[in-house]
Order: C-alpha cells, then structure tokens, then sequence
C-alpha cells in the first residue's frame, strides 16, 4: 500500500476546504499525510471577506529543505495554486518526482459555472496544462476540463461525444486518466461525472441527482476520497463512484446546518467514507 501522501494545498484558519478537509479524510483512511500549503487563507471564501497569505517562498525553502533531508513520498496531490510562480515550482517538483515513480493527482481548481475564479488568467490555464502532462490521475470539474482543453462551455449541458473530446485533447498533452465532475448530460435532468481510465483504456459516466445544497470543499472530499480508494488498490470506475457516494451521504446529513460557507463538518461524519 502507497502510504505516504503529501498534500500541497491551501490552508483555511475557519472552514472546512482544501487540507482542512482532505487532511481528516485521508487520516480516517489510515494514510500518512504531510502538507505543502500554497497559501494561508483566514475563512471559506464564500463569506465574501477573507484575507490570503501567499507562502510561495516557504514553498520553495521547504522543498529545498526536504530535498537535503532525503525526504520521499508516494504520491502527490496538488489542488488550489495562487501564482505563475507557484504552478512552475510545483510543476517541476511534480515532474521529477513522477519520473522517480510517485503517483501524482491533479485537482486543477480553477473556476466553476463557466467562469474562472477571480485572479485566475489564460496564462494559468497554459501553466495548468504542463502539470496536468505530469500527472496520473486529473479531477477537474466541468468548467475547468472545457478551459483546459480550449473547448466552449454549455450550460445547457453536453453530449456525451463532447465529453470525450475533452479528455482526448487533455490526453494529447500528456494526461493519463481523467475524471470530469459535475458534467450535465444535454435533455437530461442528471448531473454525471464522467471519465477515461488509462489502465483500461475505456470511458464510463456515472450520473447522480444533484442535492441542492452548496458546500464549499465537497470537491476536496471528493479527491481526498478518490484518491484514497485509487491507492488503495480500487478501479478508477469503483474509487469515481465511491468517492461520489461519500460526498452525497455526507451533504445529505449535514444539510439543515445553517452556515454552510463553512463546509461539512467532516469529524462528526468521517464514518460516511465508503
């Protein structure tokens, strides 16, 4: 078993998202966690007012320093990155890391209901594209994948021939298996996540009916859960499908909170992990 995770994501002071969320997770699933924080964030962004500290330099003397202390690991989850800065350290470090055997997921957190997040320009979407090129498992939702692959974005929804010419242009440089969250199918009511498993070398969609009810980091506890499956030894189809059935348990039971900016309350719901 690839015991050995480390995390490199932002660091919320109040609230539920990125390491906050995937550290529990993952601890839960008894894997050995360490962190590489991109950024220091004081709240969930979506109470509007937040303060963000960029720890680009930490970054980099901590790499350096681990590099001295012969520090390993055997895999590598990258999620939100705040700078050009940033994506070309952590591309490269991603990139010979891969080349020494590490498993590397990608969760390219970039934007969401056709819009990139503020701060976020082409110039990172180009950028985004050389990690993906490094990575073995890629978990963009629908908005990213169409950004990422050059590709119009449709509210309306897709067909599913779309979808795969998404993945076929993520393929094209470089990426390995791909699994597209939050893809709506055109005339139908379901939401589904669709994907392509390099191993098999076959696509596969997995609808879900949508709960209204927004959580900031269900997308974190998604990859945390994904990922822990995926090492663990499931099929790309059982970890996708497992991870969503974990999500969907804990939305559905944590849905009369009140203050939901702050995420899932995952400590009192981690027995939900499938």
């Amino acid at each position: 078993m690839n015991n050995k995770i480390l995390l490199i994501n932002d660091l919320s002071g109040y609230g539920k998202v990125a390491l906050s969320a995937m550290i529990p997770v993952l601890s839960h699933m008894k894997y050995e966690i360490f962190s590489l924080p991109t950024a220091i964030v004081s709240n969930t962004l979506d109470y509007g007012k937040f303060n963000i500290l960029d720890t680009t330099e930490y970054m980099k003397n901590t790499l350096d320093v681990w590099k001295q202390l012969n520090f390993e690991f055997d895999a590598i989850s990258t999620g939100f990155i705040v700078s050009k800065e940033q994506t070309e350290l952590i591309t490269e470090f991603c990139k010979e890391k891969s080349s020494e055997g590490v498993i590397i997921f990608t969760d390219p957190i970039m934007g969401d209901e056709g819009k990139l997040y503020n701060g976020i320009s082409q110039e990172t979407v180009e950028l985004m594209r050389k990690l993906i090129s490094v990575s073995d498992y890629t978990v963009p939702n629908y908005t990213e994948a169409a950004y990422l692959a050059g590709c119009d974005y449709h509210e309306e929804g897709v067909e599913q021939t779309e979808l795969e010419d998404i993945i076929n242009k993520f393929r094209k440089f470089g990426a390995k298996s791909v699994v597209i969250t939050s893809a709506k199918i055109k005339n139908s009511d379901c939401k589904c996540v669709f994907g392509y498993d390099d191993k098999t070398k076959e696509y596969f969609k997995i609808d879900f009916e949508e709960i209204h009810a927004r959580f900031p980091g269900t997308g974190d506890i998604f990859s945390a859960v994904f990922m822990g499956k995926i090492l663990d030894g499931c099929s790309l189809y059982d970890a996708t499908e497992r991870a969503m059935t974990s999500v969907r348990n804990m939305i559905k039971r944590n849905v009369q909170i009140l203050d939901k900016y702050k995420g899932i309350p995952i400590e009192t719901c981690l027995e939900e992990i499938d």
